[in-house]
């Protein structure tokens, strides 16, 4: 493959990455209510109530950055600016850890049931796995095995 080729690959690549982050978004907002949170929340102390709802806007912040900064920093992350490669190395290991956790850390008996839920779990999955090889895929070619002019 030549340095062109790849680098049309990886224009088109950060387009849809930047918007797959919206897309888990949009699977993330659904979570309080398909898990029955108003009810299973009830059960834990205020403190870890809050501590949960906190938490869990610190990662819908997370993500909406990623994907807001991958869109608009774009064309530094095509060209393989130095800070923009530190972004990308460290959104490639966020979404290989948040893999690692759902492998080994979770417990398949742990999901809800249902067809929906298996589906759901598959491809977000799927989307994390693509997330995780297309920033650090970008590091390394970059890095190790881009044709220095």
């Amino acid at each position: 493959m030549t340095d062109s080729l790849i680098e049309r690959f990886l224009d088109m690549d950060l387009w849809l990455v930047g918007y797959g982050h919206f897309a888990i978004l949009f699977a993330s907002f659904q979570v309080p209510y398909r898990l029955n949170w108003k009810q299973d929340l009830k059960s834990l102390m205020p403190f870890n109530r809050k501590l949960l709802w906190v938490q869990s806007g610190f990662t819908v912040l997370t993500i909406l950055a990623f994907g807001t900064l991958t869109l608009t920093l774009h064309t530094e992350l095509l060209r393989g600016d130095r800070a923009a490669l530190g972004l990308a190395c460290f959104i490639g290991i966020y979404w290989t850890t948040r893999i690692l956790v759902d492998t080994f850390y979770f417990s398949h008996a742990d999901w809800p049931r249902g067809l929906p839920f298996v589906v759901g779990h598959v491809l977000l999955t799927s989307l994390f796995s693509v997330l995780a090889a297309s920033y650090l895929g970008l590091v390394i070619w970059h890095t190790l095995l881009k044709t220095k002019v």
